[in-house]
């Protein structure tokens, strides 16, 4: 755990200090999960949900805001079952689903989500072709209702292929009125018009929040960290945390505090806790 500098060091001890404002934002896919081949099998870190009830006791609520679809965030994370035990303390746990598309809580638990974009079934019946044209048939893809999703780690240079596909996948994406979200070695496909920012700034309003803390690893999460620096702006503590990678490093030049992966997320979610439980007994 790094902070970036002398103000990220005093903006974290702001968020300690107003920790019962605080609304915690979290990615799944490399803060609460490993970044592996298959992402149907990116199972949260054992440690997480008992961090995560352990935090709730002290914060305003606690939030997933993920890429992918909100079902599969519950069932990956077992989340249903955390969002019991953070409820015993009379909190909340929301999951935002699809850059903010699909909703989920705890006390609402069910999954509310709008029909498919236009121009998403006609995109994918377009891809298989793209695919085979650009070499890369064998590439791993992921249908999300939403969006879809095409994963390069599992072809043989994963690199070379997302980089050979990002350019004819964004051609084909603005033929058929959608957008790129690129990330890790996957380039998904989505309707314009929400993001992971929006889903701040939702938290921030509906929670009445003094302070936001959100975590992510990728450029799907570029937003996000924009929509926390501009509640920064507007007076609220904010910490923004990047689970760094050697595959990714856009976030870092933004981040208050650099981490390892999910174990270095958690990590420091268990320092919040213990500072703030210090803090609240002085």
């Amino acid at each position: 755990m790094e902070f970036t500098s002398a103000a990220a060091e005093r903006r974290y001890a702001e968020l300690v200090a107003r920790v019962d404002e605080v609304v915690v934002g979290l990615d799944f896919d490399g803060v609460l999960s490993p970044i592996i081949e298959d992402p149907a099998q990116a199972h949260i870190h054992s440690d997480a949900p008992q961090v995560l009830v352990d935090l709730s006791d002290l914060v305003r609520a606690v939030a997933v805001i993920t890429g992918r679809p909100a079902r599969q965030a519950l069932a990956l994370g077992g989340l249903d079952e955390v969002g019991d035990a953070i409820g015993e303390h009379g909190k909340e746990l929301f999951i935002f689903g699809q850059y903010g598309n699909e909703r989920w809580s705890s006390t609402n638990r069910r999954v509310v989500s709008p029909r498919p974009p236009q121009g998403l079934s006609s995109f994918e019946r377009d891809l298989p072709s793209l695919l085979r044209r650009s070499g890369a048939a064998e590439a791993h893809v992921e249908e999300k209702g939403l969006s879809v999703a095409v994963h390069t780690r599992r072809l043989e240079d994963a690199n070379e292929a997302y980089q050979r596909l990002l350019e004819p996948m964004s051609k084909l994406a603005r033929a058929h009125g959608l957008i790129v979200e690129p990330g890790r070695n996957v380039i998904e496909i989505r309707a314009a018009g929400q993001h992971k920012g929006h889903a701040v700034q939702t938290l921030v309003k509906e929670q009445s929040a003094g302070g936001f803390l959100f975590a992510g690893d990728d450029l799907g999460d570029l937003q996000a960290f924009e929509a926390v620096a501009e509640l920064r702006d507007q007076g609220l503590a904010t910490l923004l945390v990047c689970a760094a990678s050697d595959e990714q490093s856009a976030l870092v030049p933004l981040a208050d505090v650099i981490v390892p992966g999910p174990a270095g997320v958690l990590q420091l979610l268990r320092r919040l806790t213990a500072d703030a439980s210090e803090a609240r007994q002085a």
